[in-house]
């Protein structure tokens, strides 16, 4: 199973040290080759986002920073684990990296192997049928 994990935390004023760097580094790469960790991106500071909402067919565009956010995301990761159970004590040692913030983790929706093959072999035969009417 996948899981999306998303930290959350009060957003801060200076770049991770080297130490912290390092440290994370680490974490990645022996969670990579474990196979635990698929992949993982840290964001950049909210003043260089936006927030974009849509409500009854309004779309409204809000430039960071966001001044009424306590806490902001700081990244993702995409997690294997045969369990939310194993998720979460990976998050545990993510966060004991961190020192504040929270995770959450929510499992990503696979297709059952039958529709996902379906749907690829539809794809190609769309693509062949396009390609043979250029």
């Amino acid at each position: 199973m996948r899981f999306l994990s998303i930290y959350k935390c009060v957003e801060r004023n200076t770049p991770p040290t080297q130490e912290e760097m390092d440290a994370m580094g680490k974490m990645i790469e022996e969670g990579m080759r474990s196979g635990k960790l698929v992949s993982t991106e840290g964001c950049l500071p909210a003043a260089m986002g936006a927030r974009v909402r849509i409500d009854n067919g309004k779309i409204s565009v809000i430039d960071g920073p966001f001044t009424e956010s306590k806490e902001v995301i700081g990244g993702f990761a995409i997690l294997n684990a045969n369990s939310k159970e194993e998720a979460i004590e990976y998050v545990k040692e993510f966060l004991k990296h961190m020192g504040t913030g929270e995770t959450e983790i929510r499992q990503i929706f696979e297709a059952p192997q039958d529709v996902q093959k379906n749907y690829e072999t539809l794809s190609n035969l769309k693509a062949s049928q396009s390609a043979g009417r250029s």
